[in-house]
């Protein structure tokens, strides 16, 4: 073999495209430890049979070394077929799959007999590979454990996505048709055959049905833990704890503002979670109570020291959940906790414009400086804000505004655009 232009043009990529998936699935966290496992052999086993390619066709091209040249096409056979079995591992990791590993060792015990019989195939005495009787018998369990991998990946048909069905197939016709391939170009150079060229790929698409069959299955979980951590990253500790410590106070002076307190609390906790639920856009009304209770909550805390305007002149849109009430819980820590020896006031506003609708909410609390690298106290108001304003862009394609000064007090502005708004 010579090593040409064309020889690196066909060696590279494929190279290539080995190590890629190869840092891939190393540092893939939502692929199971077996699915690692597996997906590690099948890339090793890969690389072996390059190796074993590249080093049969060099020796095929000098003197005869029967002994290698046998060892590597026993190698090379006996492997082939070993890689549809370790696919069905990424399709049913649970099984066993004993009588596929059957056929795969009586595959090997047959080709082991070409250092003592023909009858798989032989080296001749000019260094030529020469079929046997039983010179099929590789391809032939390669299709049974072929036809077998392909029944497990339509299995459960029903209840699949259809597209993701299209890898098996692809992988299922690539095959044999690189056989057929394969040996209409049997006696041309060529380092790497064309069906190692497409079990490389075949690697590289079962990753793929892997990993679209993870988001498949987990893809509720993920979004349960997503909208759990917004409703977790809007919840302030110190709300809770001070809420509990009023309700605590009133049980003791004021019992009957107590039982109100909890009862406003149980339904401020049942709007956070019933957030959970929601995907998109909730209508503004429903965003608007469960403000509304919360700052309830907070005047049996605040008592006089807090003021609440609201001017509400338009209430027709939507908007994603948990937007206003954590902007407005930022305003009352600020606004209100912030003056410290005076009433603190937040006022609420909607507007409607020929393009959009906007929020408004304002504190005359002291403000601070929006070039500052961090705010006040531990840094929790970024995250909630940086949910809100993630959640706006994403959902209603809307966008927030922070306008601040200090000693004056801050403006934060949500506008949302009518056309991505459906009226209530």
């Amino acid at each position: 073999m010579t090593w040409n232009i064309n020889t690196v043009a066909l060696l590279v990529p494929l190279c290539f495209m080995l190590i890629g998936l190869t840092i891939t699935v190393l540092n893939d966290p939502y692929i199971s430890r077996k699915h690692r496992w597996v997906m590690g052999i099948i890339l090793v086993l890969s690389a072996l049979l390059i190796v074993q390619n590249v080093w049969e066709e060099y020796l095929s091209a000098g003197p005869l070394q029967w002994g290698l040249r046998t060892t590597l096409s026993v190698f090379g056979y006996t492997v082939r077929p070993v890689f549809l079995v370790l696919f069905l591992y990424i399709v049913r990791p649970e099984e066993k799959h004993l009588g596929c590993w059957v056929l795969v060792a009586l595959n090997g015990l047959l080709q082991l007999t070409a250092y003592f019989s023909p009858l798989v195939f032989h080296i001749d005495e000019n260094n030529r590979y020469q079929g046997g009787t039983l010179h099929d018998i590789s391809y032939m369990i390669s299709l049974i454990l072929l036809v077998y991998w392909l029944f497990q990946s339509f299995r459960n048909y029903r209840t699949s996505r259809k597209q993701d069905l299209l890898i098996p197939l692809l992988v299922a016709l690539m095959i044999p048709v690189s056989v057929l391939l394969d040996r209409q170009t049997g006696s041309m150079e060529q380092p790497v055959t064309i069906l190692t060229f497409s079990i490389v790929i075949s690697c590289v698409f079962c990753y793929i049905w892997l990993h679209m069959r993870f988001v498949r299955e987990h893809e509720e979980d993920l979004k349960a833990r997503q909208r759990m951590q917004i409703m977790l990253s809007q919840i302030q500790p110190h709300f809770l704890y001070n809420t509990l410590s009023a309700i605590q106070y009133l049980c003791e002076h004021d019992p009957k503002a107590a039982g109100a307190t909890t009862e406003k609390f149980s339904r401020y906790l049942q709007g956070n979670m019933s957030a959970l639920k929601v995907d998109g856009e909730i209508p503004f009304t429903q965003e608007l109570e469960h403000t509304k209770i919360y700052l309830d909550i907070e005047k049996v805390r605040f008592e006089d020291a807090l003021r609440v305007v609201y001017d509400i002149s338009c209430t027709d849109f939507s908007l994603p959940t948990l937007t206003l009430q954590p902007i407005v819980e930022n305003a009352v820590r600020h606004g209100v906790r912030g003056k410290r020896k005076s009433a603190g006031t937040v006022r609420i506003t909607t507007r409607e414009y020929p393009d959009r609708y906007e929020i408004t909410v304002a504190d005359d609390g002291p403000g601070f400086d929006p070039n500052a690298p961090v705010m006040a106290d531990d840094g929790r108001e970024h995250i909630g804000i940086a949910n809100v304003r993630k959640r706006l862009e994403q959902i209603s394609d809307g966008d927030l505004h922070i306008h601040s000064e200090l000693g004056k007090g801050t403006v934060v502005i949500i506008d949302i655009p009518k056309k991505q708004v459906n009226a209530i």
